[in-house]
């Protein structure tokens, strides 16, 4: 089944969207943020994409609680990422409650750390994060570049996951459509299964992704201002 996964990014206990992850950018600020997450509940979400960006930015999270909430009052799995540094805090969150954590800056340093993860847990509980500039591979909150193209690296991490989250820095947050050429390149580097982040602004663009053989996208910014409806992104997904 195609996924069409809402987002809703933490920033200062609030749900918030920024224009390509900068904090000086901030799209919206939205109050209650699990208010919003069972929002996507309600609308038929099969999975809720959270990301703490005091965490990924910082490396420091300070929205724990909120996380711990929806947790405990929401029915449909959670992915969450966000300065996720030690196994230790990986294994917290695993027992927390937290369907699939999702690691970007500690899978690109460290796959001894995601077999410790995975040999404990298994690997359908963790995703890698790939979040790419032109290509190139950046981590921490999209500050640091790697040096390391997505296209070349992604099949490293093959004996520890079942999902890349491949996230397209080049048109995040911007509700320009997507980069359809830069999700091709990585998906023909794996066979793992993909879901696409970053430009998704319309029915078209998911039903692009989809046509290209992705499992999925995340949705941010098109639905929170409106220019997409949840409801028809829902419906793109489902489409045969």
């Amino acid at each position: 089944m195609f996924l069409a996964i809402p987002a809703v990014d933490l920033k200062n206990r609030k749900c918030v969207q920024l224009k390509q992850g900068r904090e000086d950018r901030v799209l919206l600020e939205i109050e209650k943020p699990l208010e919003i997450a069972k929002l996507w509940e309600r609308a038929g979400a099969p999975r809720l994409h959270v990301v703490d960006l005091d965490g990924a930015i910082r490396g420091v999270r300070s929205n724990e609680n909120i996380l711990k909430d929806m947790v405990k009052e929401l029915e449909i799995p959670i992915q969450f990422g966000g300065g996720i540094r030690t196994v230790e805090d990986a294994r917290n969150l695993l027992d927390l409650g937290v369907e699939k954590i999702i690691l970007g800056t500690m899978a690109l340093e460290s796959t001894d750390k995601l077999k410790l993860i995975v040999e404990k847990y298994g690997r359908e509980r963790l995703i890698v994060a790939l979040d790419s500039k032109k290509g190139e591979v950046v981590i921490r909150g999209w500050k640091e570049r790697t040096g390391v193209l997505a296209k070349k690296i992604i099949k490293k991490f093959e004996p520890y996951t079942n999902e890349i989250l491949f996230t397209n820095v080049d048109v995040e947050g911007l509700m320009r459509g997507i980069d359809t050429s830069a999700i091709e390149e990585v998906m023909k580097s794996s066979s793992l299964d993909i879901i696409v982040s970053g430009g998704i602004s319309s029915t078209d663009d998911i039903k692009e992704v989809r046509s290209l053989g992705a499992k999925g996208v995340v949705i941010g910014s098109a639905i929170y201002t409106g220019t997409l409806r949840y409801k028809d992104a829902l419906l793109a997904s489902h489409e045969a």
